[in-house]
């Protein structure tokens, strides 16, 4: 079973959500209407309505709504807001539907709200243990719900799929979408419908997981279809002839014991002229191509774009963007669906600027490729062939599993473009991409170091990256890593404008009828440009940093445009060192704005730095040298890369006295309630003490750097 709390078990057995109905509001509440699959169908004619991740089955992140445009846009003001129970990530892009809005915050909680008032509805809290958000990825993120007939679905961060009633938010049905319960599977991104199904992937490939992405009946939550993206044990007969055409592309006898990864964790797409959907499939796991593969063969279906027949799971084509990919370069990206003119004539295409900086036009009817050319810096491929298809992988730039030694490669695993949704202007024709510049040094383990796959490990095959630790070196860091709103051509294959921003993982961007884009930023604005020149025509402070990408809807003839508000994600927790600079502090709210809104922004709150007095140093040189390692290992993911934290979990270099007295209890599992996972039974007491004492040594080393900063040290 998975690691989840008595409440939550109880509530499943019984069916019983924990659910906040508002007593009172049901004779005001706007009433749900059936979201039914012709009307997802024909959203085009309903653009006051958004019904899905993408607004429409295309992904295009566009609307034809107009009211607000870039003559007026200058006078847009705060409708109202919606404060969230917990300061912690929120990527959700919020779904509205005949006036109620659906949205969801960290930990998979569900919203009801009215669109109009922003007054709350219901609220529903699957109650997901969150120590298990110390052993996924990328923070307790949930990226919003889906609408079909009278329910709302969510993918809970554990690894359920749950159905909601639409007008109350009981629980309808639940189902545990796990397929083995010793692996770390999640749940992060929205679930998407078809016709009569609900279609839900998992996270989990760092952690040493099979993908594969399954599909519920709506009204039941039987399983009706299940894909897997990489084969299995090669002993046993293959599930289908999709897998047995990819297990010809994988080598050795471990790949399948290490998980092999490609889960689809984000993108997905549906295009009902074809009826084909699409899906976006992940990295490998492990990274080390050579001890994944013996550095041999595709690994379908890695990184690839893969179209299914959503009635059956049927395989129709692939195209993979990253073969053998050894650099976390996802294919989960933003998948979206539209009609371009190619060579003067009408065609059915699905476009993709994916992790690995190269952007891709597809035939969406064939896979066949159409045109792919860089979209960001890229030193790993001098680029792609037009005959095959296949990157042409500078190997002197970025192999490191032939000879061992590492290698500095552009991307690095946040990739030119993460999961930040672009959108796509049938109006201008250009694509808007939250693109950004980064880079990674990529050093294998040595094969006996390679830990099997657990819960509680990176499995990755390579060594845990690290970030500078001065000042200094973080400054130079951060003149690379840098992010810009990118408007990019896809017919001519090159950027038409751009607006340089001073951080990456910035949010994602809605395009409008209106001659707009809009995009929140990581450090805590949200902007508005014209769409076809870039110039920026207003701006607005928000609390916190944005990740998530805008929607808007109109309700009685008025147009509102909205963006959730919450820092974090892989870069907010795990980069620390950089995403610091951004100064944004965890405030996680849903801002909702319309021409004249006349409400009071909320208070945007700077970080201040409080340190604790000092613990005298302990341990010596192995012993810090050992906690450096097993805090990389153990620690980092969440409390960030060389003990340097966001803000958004807590910073260990300024624990107090009492929290180091209290330090090995923590680790044995004192907290787990609170989302501090128990590392009993994977860490000894000697070890958790190296931990301890390498956790002392970058206190003192962030008391000299305040000091040298010219701050009081004391």
């Amino acid at each position: 079973m998975l690691n989840r709390s008595p409440i939550s078990a109880l509530a499943m057995l019984l069916a019983v959500p924990a659910l906040v109905a508002l007593s009172g509001c049901a004779d005001k509440a706007p009433e749900p209407s059936g979201v039914t699959h012709q009307r997802l169908v024909n959203s085009a004619a309903e653009p006051q309505n958004w019904f899905g991740y993408g607004g429409d089955y295309g992904e295009q992140h566009f609307s034809t709504l107009d009211q607000i445009n870039s003559d007026n846009v200058d006078q847009l003001g705060l409708a109202w807001s919606f404060k969230y129970d917990l300061d912690r990530v929120v990527q959700g892009i919020p779904v509205v539907a005949d006036g109620v809005m659906y949205t969801t915050s960290a930990f998979s909680i569900v919203h009801a709200l009215d669109a109009v008032t922003g007054e709350l509805l219901w609220k529903y809290d699957p109650e997901v243990f969150k120590a298990v958000a110390g052993t996924g990825c990328c923070d307790a993120a949930n990226r919003g719900v889906a609408l079909l007939n009278d329910k709302v679905f969510v993918g809970v961060y554990d690894g359920r799929l749950e159905a909601l009633d639409a007008a109350t938010g009981e629980l309808v049905w639940s189902v545990d979408t796990v397929i083995d319960a010793e692996r770390n599977y999640t749940i992060s991104g929205a679930p998407r419908v078809v016709k009569d199904k609900v279609i839900i992937g998992n996270g989990g490939g760092e952690y040493g997981v099979r993908g594969y992405i399954t599909a519920y009946d709506a009204n039941t939550g039987e399983m009706a279809w299940r894909f897997y993206t990489v084969p299995g044990d090669p002993s046993l007969p293959p599930e289908d002839a999709a897998m047995a055409m990819a297990q010809k592309t994988w080598f050795g006898d471990s790949y399948w014991e290490q998980g092999g990864g490609g889960t689809v964790w984000d993108s997905m797409a549906y295009d009902p002229e074809l009826d084909l959907f699409y899906i976006g499939v992940g990295n490998g796991s492990l990274w080390n191509y050579k001890e994944r593969s013996e550095a041999k063969g595709d690994n379908l279906f890695l990184s690839s774009i893969v179209a299914l027949r959503p009635d059956t799971g049927e395989y129709v084509w692939h195209y993979q963007t990253t073969p053998g990919d050894a650099w976390d370069y996802t294919a989960t990206q933003t998948i979206t669906v539209a009609t371009l003119p190619i060579d003067g004539e009408p065609r059915r295409v699905v476009m993709q600027a994916p992790k690995n900086g190269f952007f891709y036009v597809i035939d969406a009817a064939t896979g066949e490729l159409i045109s792919a050319e860089k979209f960001g810096y890229v030193t790993w491929a001098k680029g792609v062939d037009p005959e095959t298809g296949r990157p042409i992988v500078d190997n002197d730039a970025a192999n490191y599993w032939e000879s061992g030694e590492g290698k500095v490669v552009f991307p690095g695993s946040q990739g030119a473009h993460n999961w930040n949704p672009m959108s796509y202007s049938p109006i201008t024709g250009l694509v808007y991409i939250p693109q950004q510049v980064t880079l990674e040094h990529f050093v294998p383990l040595p094969s006996d170091e390679i830990v099997k796959p657990s819960k509680y490990d990176l499995n990755i095959g390579m060594v845990v990256p690290v970030v500078p630790e001065t000042p200094e070196e973080i400054a130079q860091l951060h003149q690379i890593y840098r992010g810009k709103l990118q408007a990019w051509d896809p017919i001519k294959q090159q950027e038409v404008w751009s607006h340089p921003h001073d951080h990456i993982a910035n949010g994602g961007t809605l395009a409008t009828a209106g001659n707009l884009v809009f995009q929140g930023t990581a450090d805590g604005r949200f902007v508005a440009y014209a769409a076809d020149s870039g110039e920026k025509l207003w701006e607005v402070p928000v609390s916190s940093g944005v990740g998530a990408g805008p929607m808007t809807y109109e309700v009685d003839g008025e147009q509102y445009v909205a963006i959730n508000v919450g820092y974090g994600g892989s870069f907010g927790i795990t980069f620390g060192a950089l995403s610091q600079l951004t100064k944004v502090l965890p405030d996680s709210r849903l801002y909702v704005f319309k021409l004249q809104g006349d409400q009071p922004l909320p208070e945007f709150k700077r970080r201040t730095i409080e340190m604790p007095p000092l613990i005298e140093p302990r341990g010596d040189q192995a012993s810090l040298e050992n906690g450096e390692r097993l805090y990389g290992l153990r620690c980092a993911a969440c409390h960030g890369l060389s003990a340097i934290s966001g803000g958004l979990l807590p910073d260990l270099r300024m624990l107090t006295q009492e929290k180091h007295d209290m330090y090995l209890g923590t680790l044995m599992g004192a907290l787990q309630q609170n989302g501090m996972p128990s590392f009993a039974g994977r860490l000894s007491v000697e070890e958790m003490t190296d931990i301890q004492n390498y956790l002392i040594k970058r206190s003192h080393d962030l008391r000299e750097e305040l000091k040298e900063a010219g701050f009081d040290s004391e």
